[in-house]
């Protein structure tokens, strides 16, 4: 009976869920940028040539 409530105290505790949760999701974001890292760069190269042409034609 003791070894029952023990059990059940166990699969209760939440505490080291947190961490888990969010090292899963790093793992997962980390492998989406390796994964698109050619076409994030090709957009972000995209977006800095638009807001550099756009710039010029302020000053």
């Amino acid at each position: 009976m003791k070894v029952r409530q023990e059990l059940g105290e166990f699969m209760r505790q939440e505490d080291g869920v947190g961490v888990i949760e969010v090292v899963l999701i790093l793992v997962v974001l980390i492998g989406l940028v390796i994964i698109f890292k050619s076409q994030i760069t090709a957009l972000l190269e995209n977006i800095f040539k638009e807001i550099n042409s756009q710039s010029k034609e302020v000053y």
